[in-house]
Protein backbone atom coordinates (compact mmCIF):
# COMPACT_ATOMS: atom_id res chain seq x y z
CA UNK A 1 0.00 0.00 0.00
CA UNK A 2 1.44 3.42 -1.33
CA UNK A 3 1.35 5.93 1.71
CA UNK A 4 2.90 8.92 -0.31
CA UNK A 5 5.74 8.54 2.34
CA UNK A 6 9.14 9.75 1.26
CA UNK A 7 11.96 7.30 0.38
CA UNK A 8 14.10 6.60 3.12
CA UNK A 9 16.60 9.38 3.71
CA UNK A 10 20.05 9.52 2.66
CA UNK A 11 21.44 12.05 5.21
CA UNK A 12 24.22 14.37 3.47
CA UNK A 13 24.37 17.32 5.75
CA UNK A 14 27.27 15.78 8.41
CA UNK A 15 29.00 18.77 8.65
CA UNK A 16 26.49 20.69 9.83
CA UNK A 17 25.28 18.04 12.31
CA UNK A 18 26.02 14.43 12.51
CA UNK A 19 23.86 11.88 14.59
CA UNK A 20 24.44 11.83 18.15
CA UNK A 21 26.84 7.88 19.04
CA UNK A 22 24.89 5.34 20.68
CA UNK A 23 27.78 5.01 23.33
CA UNK A 24 27.59 8.89 23.72
CA UNK A 25 23.21 8.52 23.91
CA UNK A 26 23.96 5.55 26.60
CA UNK A 27 26.54 7.60 29.00
CA UNK A 28 24.23 10.17 28.76
CA UNK A 29 21.55 8.99 30.59
CA UNK A 30 22.26 8.73 33.79
CA UNK A 31 23.01 12.35 33.68
CA UNK A 32 19.61 12.89 33.04
CA UNK A 33 17.41 10.80 35.69
CA UNK A 34 19.16 9.41 38.03
CA UNK A 35 22.17 11.37 38.54
CA UNK A 36 21.39 15.00 39.06
CA UNK A 37 23.71 17.00 41.39
CA UNK A 38 25.15 20.33 40.86
CA UNK A 39 28.99 19.74 40.36
CA UNK A 40 29.65 23.25 42.34
CA UNK A 41 28.19 21.22 45.61
CA UNK A 42 29.99 19.59 48.05
CA UNK A 43 27.84 16.52 48.84
CA UNK A 44 28.13 12.97 47.82
CA UNK A 45 25.74 13.91 44.76
CA UNK A 46 27.58 17.06 43.64
CA UNK A 47 30.67 15.47 44.13
CA UNK A 48 30.17 12.63 41.59
CA UNK A 49 28.87 15.00 39.04
CA UNK A 50 32.03 16.81 39.33
CA UNK A 51 34.14 13.78 39.03
CA UNK A 52 32.22 12.80 35.33
CA UNK A 53 33.27 16.23 34.93
CA UNK A 54 36.63 16.09 35.68
CA UNK A 55 37.22 12.67 33.93
CA UNK A 56 34.99 13.56 30.97
CA UNK A 57 38.27 16.78 30.79
CA UNK A 58 40.34 13.86 29.71
CA UNK A 59 39.48 12.52 26.30
CA UNK A 60 38.46 16.39 25.46
CA UNK A 61 41.92 17.57 26.07
CA UNK A 62 43.69 14.75 24.01
CA UNK A 63 41.32 15.33 21.27
CA UNK A 64 42.70 18.99 21.50
CA UNK A 65 45.94 18.01 21.77
CA UNK A 66 46.32 20.15 25.60
CA UNK A 67 46.33 19.03 29.04
CA UNK A 68 42.94 18.76 30.52
CA UNK A 69 43.80 22.11 33.32
CA UNK A 70 43.76 24.21 29.84
CA UNK A 71 39.78 23.00 28.74
CA UNK A 72 36.93 25.44 29.11
CA UNK A 73 33.18 23.85 28.77
CA UNK A 74 30.95 25.85 26.85
CA UNK A 75 27.55 25.59 25.00
CA UNK A 76 28.75 24.77 21.72
CA UNK A 77 31.43 25.76 19.27
CA UNK A 78 29.94 29.07 18.70
CA UNK A 79 30.94 30.06 22.31
CA UNK A 80 34.16 28.70 22.28
CA UNK A 81 34.95 30.86 19.33
CA UNK A 82 33.10 33.91 21.19
CA UNK A 83 35.82 33.23 24.37
CA UNK A 84 38.60 33.07 22.12
CA UNK A 85 37.84 36.31 20.63
CA UNK A 86 36.24 38.91 22.75
CA UNK A 87 37.98 36.82 25.57
CA UNK A 88 41.75 37.76 24.22
CA UNK A 89 40.50 41.34 22.90
CA UNK A 90 39.04 41.76 26.44
CA UNK A 91 41.98 41.10 28.38
CA UNK A 92 44.75 42.52 26.20
CA UNK A 93 43.08 45.41 23.61
CA UNK A 94 44.62 45.34 19.99
CA UNK A 95 41.90 43.93 17.26
CA UNK A 96 42.09 40.87 15.41
CA UNK A 97 41.92 39.44 11.95
CA UNK A 98 40.83 36.33 10.77
CA UNK A 99 40.61 34.72 7.33
CA UNK A 100 37.72 35.72 4.79
CA UNK A 101 36.46 32.43 4.99
CA UNK A 102 35.97 31.60 8.31
CA UNK A 103 32.24 30.20 10.35
CA UNK A 104 29.96 33.45 11.29
CA UNK A 105 31.07 32.28 14.89
CA UNK A 106 34.51 33.68 14.24
CA UNK A 107 33.95 36.30 11.04
CA UNK A 108 31.23 38.08 13.20
CA UNK A 109 32.83 38.81 16.51
CA UNK A 110 35.82 39.55 14.23
CA UNK A 111 34.20 42.49 12.10
CA UNK A 112 32.11 43.61 15.44
CA UNK A 113 35.39 44.56 17.22
CA UNK A 114 36.46 46.58 13.93
CA UNK A 115 38.91 43.49 12.59
CA UNK A 116 40.22 42.69 9.28
CA UNK A 117 40.16 39.90 6.88
CA UNK A 118 42.43 38.25 5.45
CA UNK A 119 42.12 36.90 2.12
CA UNK A 120 42.40 33.36 0.63
CA UNK A 121 43.13 31.73 -3.18
CA UNK A 122 40.53 30.23 -5.28
CA UNK A 123 41.31 26.71 -3.21
CA UNK A 124 40.45 28.42 0.19
CA UNK A 125 43.88 28.73 1.42
CA UNK A 126 44.81 31.33 3.67
CA UNK A 127 46.84 34.14 1.69
CA UNK A 128 50.05 34.95 3.53
CA UNK A 129 51.16 37.63 1.81
CA UNK A 130 48.15 39.36 2.61
CA UNK A 131 48.15 37.74 6.27
CA UNK A 132 51.00 39.81 6.63
CA UNK A 133 50.23 43.02 5.30
CA UNK A 134 47.36 42.97 7.89
CA UNK A 135 49.83 42.19 10.52
CA UNK A 136 52.43 44.81 9.82
CA UNK A 137 49.33 47.75 9.17
CA UNK A 138 51.10 50.60 11.31
CA UNK A 139 47.63 52.84 10.65
CA UNK A 140 45.63 50.58 12.75
CA UNK A 141 45.74 49.31 16.44
CA UNK A 142 48.03 46.21 16.94
CA UNK A 143 46.90 42.83 16.26
CA UNK A 144 46.37 40.66 19.27
CA UNK A 145 44.59 37.71 17.80
CA UNK A 146 44.44 35.92 14.66
CA UNK A 147 41.78 33.04 13.86
CA UNK A 148 41.90 30.85 11.05
CA UNK A 149 40.16 28.03 11.05
CA UNK A 150 41.81 24.29 10.87
CA UNK A 151 38.99 23.03 8.16
CA UNK A 152 36.58 24.71 6.08
CA UNK A 153 33.05 23.82 6.72
CA UNK A 154 31.74 24.78 3.26
CA UNK A 155 34.64 23.54 0.81
CA UNK A 156 36.79 21.27 3.38
CA UNK A 157 40.09 23.04 2.79
CA UNK A 158 42.81 22.02 5.00
CA UNK A 159 44.91 25.16 6.54
CA UNK A 160 48.69 25.11 7.02
CA UNK A 161 48.64 26.63 10.73
CA UNK A 162 52.27 26.08 11.18
CA UNK A 163 52.84 28.56 8.32
CA UNK A 164 50.37 30.90 9.69
CA UNK A 165 52.09 30.37 12.98
CA UNK A 166 55.27 31.24 11.71
CA UNK A 167 53.73 34.33 10.00
CA UNK A 168 51.98 35.83 12.77
CA UNK A 169 55.57 34.74 15.17
CA UNK A 170 57.19 36.98 12.79
CA UNK A 171 55.44 40.04 12.04
CA UNK A 172 53.42 40.09 15.25
CA UNK A 173 55.23 37.93 18.29
CA UNK A 174 52.39 39.26 20.86
CA UNK A 175 49.09 38.05 19.06
CA UNK A 176 48.04 34.73 19.81
CA UNK A 177 46.64 32.40 17.44
CA UNK A 178 43.01 30.75 17.43
CA UNK A 179 42.10 27.86 15.13
CA UNK A 180 38.23 26.94 14.93
CA UNK A 181 38.16 23.24 14.86
CA UNK A 182 34.81 22.52 14.71
CA UNK A 183 34.83 20.78 11.30
CA UNK A 184 38.16 19.33 11.50
CA UNK A 185 38.14 17.88 14.99
CA UNK A 186 36.35 14.64 13.91
CA UNK A 187 38.90 13.79 11.01
CA UNK A 188 42.42 15.63 11.63
CA UNK A 189 45.06 14.82 14.29
CA UNK A 190 44.22 18.12 15.99
CA UNK A 191 47.63 17.37 18.07
CA UNK A 192 49.83 17.63 14.71
CA UNK A 193 47.42 20.36 13.01
CA UNK A 194 46.51 22.92 15.74
CA UNK A 195 49.85 22.48 17.75
CA UNK A 196 50.56 26.04 16.80
CA UNK A 197 47.22 27.34 18.32
CA UNK A 198 47.04 28.74 21.85
CA UNK A 199 43.48 28.67 21.58
CA UNK A 200 41.10 25.83 19.92
CA UNK A 201 37.65 25.60 19.67
CA UNK A 202 35.56 22.55 19.48
CA UNK A 203 31.95 21.43 19.23
CA UNK A 204 30.21 18.09 20.33
CA UNK A 205 27.14 17.47 17.67
CA UNK A 206 29.91 17.71 14.80
CA UNK A 207 32.48 14.81 16.18
CA UNK A 208 29.06 12.33 17.12
CA UNK A 209 28.58 14.37 20.38
CA UNK A 210 24.95 15.83 21.80
CA UNK A 211 24.19 19.62 20.88
CA UNK A 212 24.69 22.24 23.69
CA UNK A 213 28.17 21.68 24.15
CA UNK A 214 31.53 22.38 23.61
CA UNK A 215 35.27 23.62 24.60
CA UNK A 216 37.65 25.64 24.00
CA UNK A 217 41.17 24.74 24.76
CA UNK A 218 43.04 27.45 26.50
CA UNK A 219 47.03 27.26 26.41
CA UNK A 220 48.93 28.15 29.48
CA UNK A 221 50.44 31.88 29.55
CA UNK A 222 47.15 33.20 27.12
CA UNK A 223 45.27 35.65 28.64
CA UNK A 224 41.36 35.26 28.21
CA UNK A 225 38.78 37.46 30.41
CA UNK A 226 35.34 35.97 30.65
CA UNK A 227 32.50 36.60 29.37
CA UNK A 228 30.15 34.77 31.22
CA UNK A 229 30.62 35.57 35.53
CA UNK A 230 28.47 34.45 38.18
CA UNK A 231 29.94 31.29 39.49
CA UNK A 232 33.93 31.01 38.88
CA UNK A 233 33.16 27.79 37.27
CA UNK A 234 35.78 26.77 35.12
CA UNK A 235 38.54 28.43 36.60
CA UNK A 236 37.03 31.49 36.47
CA UNK A 237 36.89 31.27 32.86
CA UNK A 238 33.19 30.47 31.89
CA UNK A 239 30.39 30.63 34.58
CA UNK A 240 27.76 29.17 34.40
CA UNK A 241 26.47 25.48 36.25
CA UNK A 242 27.70 22.59 33.70
CA UNK A 243 25.93 20.59 31.57
CA UNK A 244 27.10 17.23 33.35
CA UNK A 245 25.48 15.10 30.87
CA UNK A 246 26.18 16.90 27.88
CA UNK A 247 30.06 17.43 29.44
CA UNK A 248 30.11 13.88 29.98
CA UNK A 249 28.25 12.81 25.95
CA UNK A 250 31.13 14.94 24.74
CA UNK A 251 33.85 12.82 26.58
CA UNK A 252 32.91 9.81 25.20
CA UNK A 253 32.39 10.89 21.72
CA UNK A 254 36.13 12.65 21.70
CA UNK A 255 36.79 8.77 22.93
CA UNK A 256 35.35 7.77 19.83
CA UNK A 257 36.98 9.90 18.03
CA UNK A 258 40.41 8.64 19.36
CA UNK A 259 40.06 5.07 18.47
CA UNK A 260 38.07 5.40 15.46
CA UNK A 261 39.38 8.15 13.25
CA UNK A 262 41.69 6.82 10.99
CA UNK A 263 39.90 3.90 9.69
CA UNK A 264 36.48 5.92 9.36
CA UNK A 265 38.70 8.60 7.95
CA UNK A 266 39.96 6.31 5.13
CA UNK A 267 36.65 4.95 4.76
CA UNK A 268 35.08 8.79 4.07
CA UNK A 269 38.31 9.01 2.10
CA UNK A 270 37.11 6.17 -0.54
CA UNK A 271 33.63 7.32 -0.31
CA UNK A 272 34.31 10.66 -1.10
CA UNK A 273 36.07 10.31 -4.17
CA UNK A 274 32.97 8.06 -5.16
CA UNK A 275 30.40 10.37 -4.77
CA UNK A 276 32.69 13.50 -6.51
CA UNK A 277 33.17 10.80 -9.20
CA UNK A 278 29.82 10.40 -9.28
CA UNK A 279 28.08 13.99 -9.09
CA UNK A 280 30.82 16.01 -11.46
CA UNK A 281 29.80 13.20 -14.33
CA UNK A 282 26.70 14.58 -14.58
CA UNK A 283 27.38 17.81 -17.38
CA UNK A 284 27.77 21.51 -15.92
CA UNK A 285 28.72 20.13 -12.66
CA UNK A 286 32.42 20.91 -11.41
CA UNK A 287 33.88 20.31 -8.25
CA UNK A 288 34.50 24.02 -6.40
CA UNK A 289 38.19 23.43 -4.88
CA UNK A 290 40.17 22.65 -7.98
CA UNK A 291 38.08 24.15 -10.38
CA UNK A 292 39.58 25.59 -14.08
CA UNK A 293 42.62 23.18 -12.91
CA UNK A 294 43.79 24.73 -9.94
CA UNK A 295 46.19 22.29 -7.27
CA UNK A 296 43.57 21.18 -4.57
CA UNK A 297 44.97 21.12 -1.32
CA UNK A 298 44.74 18.86 1.65
CA UNK A 299 41.44 18.63 2.21
CA UNK A 300 38.25 16.98 4.78
CA UNK A 301 37.68 13.61 3.69
CA UNK A 302 33.89 14.19 4.22
CA UNK A 303 32.95 16.88 1.77
CA UNK A 304 32.26 17.24 -1.56
CA UNK A 305 31.38 20.88 -3.17
CA UNK A 306 30.30 21.50 -6.30
CA UNK A 307 28.80 24.21 -8.79
CA UNK A 308 26.34 22.95 -11.02
CA UNK A 309 25.22 25.34 -14.06
CA UNK A 310 22.00 26.26 -14.84
CA UNK A 311 20.20 25.71 -11.85
CA UNK A 312 19.67 27.49 -8.25
CA UNK A 313 20.55 25.38 -5.64
CA UNK A 314 17.61 25.95 -3.56
CA UNK A 315 15.75 24.35 -6.06
CA UNK A 316 17.46 21.59 -6.57
CA UNK A 317 17.85 20.91 -2.72
CA UNK A 318 14.27 20.86 -2.49
CA UNK A 319 13.86 18.14 -5.37
CA UNK A 320 16.70 16.60 -3.60
CA UNK A 321 15.11 16.52 -0.57
CA UNK A 322 11.46 15.56 -1.70
CA UNK A 323 13.79 12.28 -2.96
CA UNK A 324 14.99 11.63 -0.16
CA UNK A 325 18.41 13.10 -0.21
CA UNK A 326 19.84 16.10 2.41
CA UNK A 327 22.41 17.82 1.49
CA UNK A 328 22.94 21.85 1.88
CA UNK A 329 24.65 24.52 -0.22
CA UNK A 330 25.82 27.38 1.80
CA UNK A 331 25.34 28.24 5.57
CA UNK A 332 22.12 28.51 6.53
CA UNK A 333 20.44 31.35 9.07
CA UNK A 334 18.44 30.99 12.23
CA UNK A 335 15.27 30.79 9.78
CA UNK A 336 16.94 27.69 7.92
CA UNK A 337 16.62 29.88 4.23
CA UNK A 338 20.44 29.34 2.43
CA UNK A 339 22.31 32.57 2.84
CA UNK A 340 24.88 33.85 -0.58
CA UNK A 341 28.16 32.34 0.69
CA UNK A 342 30.92 34.06 1.59
CA UNK A 343 32.92 31.66 1.64
CA UNK A 344 32.79 31.29 -2.23
CA UNK A 345 32.62 35.27 -3.31
CA UNK A 346 36.44 35.21 -1.11
CA UNK A 347 37.30 32.27 -3.52
CA UNK A 348 36.66 34.07 -6.66
CA UNK A 349 33.47 31.95 -7.38
CA UNK A 350 31.46 33.62 -9.48
CA UNK A 351 27.41 34.77 -8.55
CA UNK A 352 26.34 32.52 -11.26
CA UNK A 353 28.51 29.74 -10.16
CA UNK A 354 27.71 30.13 -6.68
CA UNK A 355 24.19 30.25 -7.80
CA UNK A 356 23.95 26.32 -8.08
CA UNK A 357 26.74 25.31 -5.08
CA UNK A 358 25.48 22.13 -3.22
CA UNK A 359 27.89 20.64 -0.84
CA UNK A 360 27.06 16.94 0.49
CA UNK A 361 29.39 16.12 3.36
CA UNK A 362 29.56 12.35 4.94
CA UNK A 363 30.20 10.99 8.65
CA UNK A 364 30.14 8.17 10.32
CA UNK A 365 26.95 6.34 9.10
CA UNK A 366 27.76 6.94 5.77
CA UNK A 367 28.09 4.15 3.36
CA UNK A 368 27.90 3.25 -0.32
CA UNK A 369 23.89 3.39 -0.20
CA UNK A 370 24.12 7.53 -0.02
CA UNK A 371 26.07 7.37 -3.22
CA UNK A 372 23.86 5.10 -4.71
CA UNK A 373 20.79 7.41 -4.04
CA UNK A 374 22.78 10.44 -5.57
CA UNK A 375 23.70 8.76 -8.51
CA UNK A 376 20.14 7.86 -9.28
CA UNK A 377 18.38 11.42 -8.16
CA UNK A 378 20.62 13.97 -8.74
CA UNK A 379 20.73 13.96 -12.65
CA UNK A 380 17.18 13.80 -13.32
CA UNK A 381 16.52 17.18 -10.90
CA UNK A 382 19.50 18.83 -12.78
CA UNK A 383 17.76 18.25 -15.95
CA UNK A 384 14.66 18.91 -14.81
CA UNK A 385 15.52 22.56 -12.85
CA UNK A 386 17.35 23.10 -16.59
CA UNK A 387 14.18 22.98 -18.52
CA UNK A 388 12.28 24.92 -16.16
CA UNK A 389 14.99 27.14 -16.17
CA UNK A 390 14.92 27.67 -19.97
CA UNK A 391 12.42 30.41 -20.37
CA UNK A 392 13.80 33.05 -17.24
CA UNK A 393 17.42 31.94 -18.42
CA UNK A 394 16.51 33.34 -22.21
CA UNK A 395 14.80 36.72 -20.88
CA UNK A 396 18.13 37.61 -18.81
CA UNK A 397 19.62 37.74 -22.23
Amino acid sequence: MDLGLPPPEAYLDHAASTPTRPEVVEAMLPWLTEHFGNPSGSHARARAARRAVDEAREPVAELLGCAPGEVVFTSGGTEADDLAINGVLDAVGGRAVCSAIEHHAVLDPVLHRGGATVAVDAVGVVDLDDLSRQLVNTDEAPVSLVSVMAANNEVGTIQPLDAVAAVVARHAPDAVLHTDAVQAAAWCDLRQLASAAALVSLSGHKIGGPKGVGALAVRPGVAVAARLRGGGQERGRRSGTHNVAGIVGLGVAADLVLTHRDATAARMTSLRDELESVVTSVPGVVATVGRDGAARPSRLPTICHVCVQGVSSEALLFLLDDAGIAASAASSCASGATEASHVLAAMGVTSEQARGSLRFSLGWTSDEVVVERVAAALPDAVARLRLLDVPSRAGER
